[in-house]
C-alpha cells in the first residue's frame, strides 16, 4: 500500500488516481482506481472465501448493507451541514427558517437513537455493517471528542463485543490526545 496524491485535477486527463479525487482510493496491481469506501469493501471481500463482509444473498445480506447505510450516514453527515449552514448562511439558520435546524438536529440524532435501541448482533466474524459501525464510531471520538457519552451502548460497542478481538487495527488505530 502507498500513499497517493489525491489533489483535485485542474486540466483534463490529469494524473489524479480518480476522476473525482475521491478519498479514500486503492489502486490495485492493473492501475485501476477504486474508490468510495463500499466498493473498497466489495472489491476486497471478493478477493477471499472467507472471512466474509458481504453475505452472498437473504436476510443477512440486507441487514447487513443497511446496517452499513445507516451507519455510513451517522450523525456526521448531518452535523457537517448544520456547521455548514451556521458558519456560511447565518441567516438560514438563525430564526428564518427555524423548522430547518430542527429538523436536521432531529435527523442527525436518529441513527444514534437506532443504533442504541438495537445493536447489530454479531455473527462469526465482523461484517461491512460492523467495519462500517467502528468506523463511524472511531469518526465521531476523534472528532468530537466526548459526543458518545450520551449514547453508552454505542461508547462501549467496538471494546465490549468480539469486534475489537477479530479487528486488532481498530484500536491500534485509535487516535490519541
Amino acid at each position: 500500500m502507498s500513499l497517493v496524491d489525491t489533489t483535485p485535477p485542474t486540466i483534463p486527463n490529469s494524473t489524479a488516481p480518480t476522476p473525482l479525487a475521491k478519498i479514500p482510493a486503492l489502486v490495485i496491481d492493473d492501475s485501476t482506481a477504486i474508490f468510495d469506501s463500499h466498493v473498497i469493501c466489495e472489491y476486497l471481500d471478493s478477493l477471499s472465501a472467507a472471512p466474509v463482509l458481504f453475505p452472498r444473498s437473504g436476510v443477512e445480506r440486507i441487514k447487513t448493507l443497511t446496517l452499513g447505510s445507516l451507519c455510513r450516514r451517522h450523525p456526521r453527515c448531518t452535523a457537517l451541514l448544520l456547521v455548514y449552514e451556521k458558519r456560511f448562511r447565518p441567516q438560514r439558520s438563525s430564526g428564518t427558517r427555524p423548522g430547518w435546524h430542527a429538523s436536521r438536529s432531529q435527523r442527525s440524532t436518529a441513527p444514534s437513537i437506532t443504533l442504541e435501541k438495537a445493536p447489530p448482533a454479531w455473527g462469526i466474524s465482523p461484517d461491512y455493517g460492523h467495519v462500517t459501525l467502528g468506523c463511524a464510531l472511531g469518526y465521531l471520538d476523534f472528532r468530537h471528542e466526548g459526543q458518545m457519552a450520551c449514547r453508552p451502548s454505542q461508547a462501549r460497542w467496538p471494546g465490549s463485543t468480539p469486534f475489537a478481538k477479530a479487528v486488532p487495527a481498530f484500536e491500534e488505530t485509535e487516535a490519541v490526545a
